[in-house]
């Protein structure tokens, strides 16, 4: 695939891939590549930032261009000539969605539409869904998410993406369009935007501020390091078969407050620092990946373990703090308030 458009690569799972694909240095290595053209696509929306793609933007290869993917001439002209698409950008906080679910229909159902539409008239050979475990619902004490789980979202962020997936399965089934679908745990590392739970604790800890735990901080999540999903991803752009889906997992599952205990050990922080607040509606209370399909049939399989990739995390925050000090300042902190200020 030597030609790449992708979307939403200025957020926090693209510019991870973008760099990746570049070959530019991460901490295991970028991969070799023959990428003779990558396209990113983003709106620059609150959580796309151009800082994280700083260094590849004189790479002769990288193009970026500031646009809607709702936008469906843009999208086909971008597109003409592309051999692969891999399609990040979404609105993606549970949160923002409860509070306003209009733009996550927009971007994530209507985008999603205009993308596949675009793909199909300009014949692409490949077409990456980058999607969530969210879609699947919650689960119980025990078991895990299968590609054969029932879809069952639970808050309009996983309704609107699992509303994406259904009309990327259609349009791959009816029109013929090379798709596939990638549905990930939750991911942490470089350049998350701190409204999310590991970077925004790590960040309120080294400021000296509070945490807020939802409810008993006991909801689960399986946790991937970012990079490992990034591989994953180019391994179903490579090797991934059209109409199939393939779970991606880090086989980490963590309770809120195992992460947070974990981060007040690292930071030097007592549990003074963990405020409990109001449980958000609905709130998922286990998701837990089984990704055997994706190493056996991908070849793929997560490098990093949790501890390893909380290290280079936290190291990361640590080394870029002007990155994150300027993004916690106004709209942001504004929307902070609003969401935990009275909990």
């Amino acid at each position: 695939m030597k030609t790449i458009l992708v979307t939403g690569g200025c957020g926090f799972i693209g510019s991870n891939f973008v760099r990746m694909m570049l070959g530019v240095e991460t901490p295991r290595g970028g991969v070799s590549t023959k990428i003779e053209k990558l396209i990113n696509l983003d709106l620059l929306t609150y959580a796309g930032n151009l800082e994280n793609l700083s260094d590849v933007a004189g790479d002769p290869r990288y193009e970026f261009v500031r646009g809607d993917i709702c936008d469906a001439p843009l999208v086909l002209e971008l597109m003409s000539g592309m051999h692969a698409v891999v399609h990040f950008a979404a609105e993606s906080h549970v949160d923002r969605s409860i509070l306003s679910s209009a733009e996550f229909i927009r971007t994530n159902v209507t985008g999603t539409n205009v993308l596949l539409s675009a793909a199909r008239e300009a014949g692409v050979q490949r077409f990456v869904q980058v999607s969530t475990d969210e879609v699947y619902g919650s689960l119980g004490p025990t078991g895990y998410f299968t590609e054969e789980t029932p879809l069952a979202p639970n808050s309009p962020y996983s309704a609107s993406k699992a509303s994406a997936d259904l009309l990327v399965r259609a349009c791959c089934h009816t029109f013929g369009v090379p798709a596939i679908i990638t549905r990930c745990s939750n991911n942490y590392g470089p350049y998350q935007f701190p409204e999310k739970l590991i970077p925004l604790f790590i960040t309120n800890l080294l400021a000296g501020k509070p945490v807020p735990i939802y409810g008993d901080g006991l909801n689960v999540r399986d946790w991937i390091f970012v990079e490992d999903h990034c591989t994953a991803i180019a391994a179903a752009l490579e090797h991934g078969k059209p109409g199939e889906v393939y779970n991606i997992g880090g086989g980490n599952e963590k309770t809120n407050l195992d992460i947070t205990r974990l981060l007040l050990a690292e930071l030097g922080r007592d549990e003074s620092f963990i405020q409990y607040v109001k449980d958000r509606p609905g709130h998922d209370r286990r998701y837990a990946i089984d990704s055997a399909k994706a190493r056996r049939e991908l070849g793929w399989q997560p490098r990093y373990d949790f501890d390893a990739g909380m290290k280079l995390t936290i190291a990361w925050y640590r080394e870029n703090n002007r990155w994150w000090e300027r993004i916690k300042t106004g709209e942001y902190m504004k929307y902070y308030e609003e969401q935990y200020g009275k909990r």
